[in-house]
């Protein structure tokens, strides 16, 4: 696996957990994290970056979150699933170093790993529409 599917993977499994805490404030312990998933400096870099980046973003990502999907609050979709789409969101938008379509592919393939068929089916519709509204041509 490379580093950066390594990151994107640990950067989930972080903000699943400062999900589960409910403080969206609240700044990453990444020493206690750490702790539990060591891994090595540029994959620690780049988690880091993405969940910094998310949690920063949060608000305004989740705000398309809720503007791209129908009918799906926040609350009614799966803790793993929204905090893929949210970081799946801040690559696509804030990443400029990632394209587009990495963006996306590298969603998916982290949800079906964490997630379901289904979720990841979901997720890409999601991730797919934001990229055609608002990165158009990309």
């Amino acid at each position: 696996m490379g580093k950066r599917r390594r990151s994107r993977e640990l950067a989930l499994q972080c903000l699943y957990e400062l999900d589960l805490h409910g403080d969206s404030q609240a700044e990453p312990r990444f020493g206690d994290f750490w702790a539990r998933h060591p891994a090595d400096e540029e994959v620690r870099t780049f988690t880091e970056e993405i969940v910094r980046g998310t949690r920063e973003h949060q608000y305004k990502i989740d705000e398309m979150i809720g503007q791209f999907t129908e009918h799906w609050s926040l609350e009614r979709m799966a803790v793993v699933d929204r905090n893929i789409l949210r970081q799946g969101i801040f690559e696509l938008l804030w990443e400029n170093d990632v394209p587009p379509k990495v963006a996306i592919n590298e969603a998916l393939e982290v949800a079906k790993k964490f997630s379901t068929q289904e979720s990841s089916r979901f997720i890409n519709g999601v991730l797919d529409r934001i990229r055609k509204e608002l990165r158009p041509g990309s």
